[in-house]
């Protein structure tokens, strides 16, 4: 058995146990549209609030807790930015770098065709 089936397998039970759970399964297909459609929706605004402020949210509990250790305050985020871009300024030294190399090779290659 495929990892693909099985995959399939438990997630075809995980919707049995759902289905089952909280009595969809005697819903009409209008009743479960609405009732998945209020899951689906739930879940999504859940998922978009841990990517939004779920980031945030560690930093500032970092700081504190560096705060509560070491009795200085660090901003963690203004850490985080000045990593970010040192790592943005040597990825755009490079591919400039990769640029003029390419240009050389498609020159030499001009010139021997």
């Amino acid at each position: 058995m495929s990892m693909l089936s099985s995959f399939g397998r438990w997630l075809h039970l995980k919707q049995y146990q759902f289905e089952v759970t909280y009595t969809v399964y005697m819903f009409t297909p209008w009743e479960k549209f609405f009732m998945y459609t209020i899951v689906f929706l739930l879940a999504g605004l859940t998922f978009i609030a841990t990517v939004l402020y779920l980031p945030q949210h560690l930093a500032f509990i970092v700081g504190r807790a560096w705060f509560y250790m070491h009795g200085e305050n660090v901003d963690v985020v203004e850490l985080t930015k000045g990593a970010a871009d040192s790592a943005l300024q040597q990825i755009a030294s490079a591919t400039t770098a990769a640029a003029g190399l390419a240009a050389d090779a498609a020159e030499t290659v001009a010139r021997e065709l």
